[in-house]
């Protein structure tokens, strides 16, 4: 099975180094074997929305550790001033934030349209803007009831969390997640020895695109990584966590929401089954101005895809045949069903 999934990897990051501007690594685990192809596997790009699995597993283990409970009401942990908004008598619970059921929108409050065409278009959502766009919004459903992605909902979870906890989401991540896995290039601010390393983002086209700085909306996409700290972060999802981290696991693949009769919404995961419900799989796509990315996991065959890509083409459909691929080699055909980029 190494030298099939090597030669798989390989032959995806080559079709995708091809036809685009800008560095892609593609990396592949499957039970102990992995392989990593395309540009330096150190290389770090900006990892978007992925981001997001990171904020939602940092709620979980601070849960477990029970400094806050999935069910908390989120205006227990913001400032005394700031009103959380309600619908149908309901409150937005943390979980609602983490499962995108919150029923807040896409965006702060203020942040549209001053900020949509910036090249760096969320630099300027501070936390006092995101909290006075949260004191001015209506929810667009009941929470709980109906989901509605929102990066809003995700950056105010890492915002509060952190707020929380005493930190800011850069540290709450380090603490909570990288340092107990052994994840050492995954960071919202970079070093300069990290910022050498982090690749140039383009557009589909191939022009440079300047980075992103999400600022309080850090949680909702603001970390930078690696392929190589990204599978650990997926065979961790496979059950290759340490103790309390695994509970958070856990509790983050056995919370869920169902969106309809093919998907299902965790924290910081959508989930799909296949036909005839062989095979789940559990993914988050991302996407900033001039890059990429998809982390997708089987873990019933403990098999994982990563992509990253410095480009701002897409790299969802490459990335489930790959791992589509690395299944069926063990397993027979049981093709992937299609996705949206979240």
């Amino acid at each position: 099975m190494s030298s099939l999934l090597d030669d798989l990897t390989r032959r995806t990051a080559e079709r995708l180094g091809a036809r685009q501007r800008g560095a892609v690594v593609v990396g592949a685990v499957r039970g102990g074997q992995s392989a990593v192809h395309g540009a330096d596997p150190g290389t770090l790009f900006e990892i978007g929305s992925v981001t997001k699995t990171f904020t939602a597993l940092a709620l979980a283990r601070l849960t477990v550790r029970g400094a806050v409970e999935l069910d908390q009401p989120l205006r227990e942990l913001l400032p005394r001033d700031i009103t959380a908004p309600e619908r149908g008598g309901e409150a937005i619970r943390l979980a609602h934030l983490a499962c995108h059921t919150s029923g807040l929108p896409r965006l702060p409050k203020g942040l549209l349209p001053r900020g949509l065409f910036r090249s760096d278009p969320y630099a300027g959502c501070t936390g006092e803007l995101l909290l006075d766009g949260l004191r001015r919004t209506r929810l667009r459903s009941v929470p709980g009831t109906r989901f509605r992605y929102s990066n809003m909902g995700a950056g105010l979870l890492g915002f509060v969390l952190a707020r929380h906890t005493g930190t800011d989401y850069d540290a709450l991540i380090q603490a909570e997640i990288c340092r107990p896995l052994g994840m050492t290039d995954t960071h919202v601010v970079l070093d300069p020895g990290r910022t050498a390393r982090l690749a140039a983002g383009h557009s589909r086209t191939g022009r440079p695109r300047p980075p992103w700085h999400l600022a309080a909306l850090a949680g909702a996409g603001g970390l930078h990584s690696t392929v190589p700290d990204l599978l650990t972060l997926a065979r961790a999802q496979m059950g290759a966590a340490p103790g309390e981290l695994a509970e958070a696991i856990a509790l983050t693949h056995a919370t869920t929401h169902r969106v309809n009769a093919r998907t299902a919404v965790h924290p910081g995961w959508i989930s799909a089954n296949l036909p005839r419900g062989r095979h789940r799989i559990l993914f988050h796509t991302g996407g900033t101005g001039g890059y990429r990315s998809l982390l997708a996991i089987a873990p019933e065959q403990r098999a994982a895809v990563v992509i990253l890509n410095a480009n701002a083409r897409s790299v969802d459909r490459p990335g489930l045949d790959l791992l589509t691929q690395i299944i069926n080699s063990a397993s027979g055909p049981d093709p992937v069903p299609a996705v949206t980029g979240a």
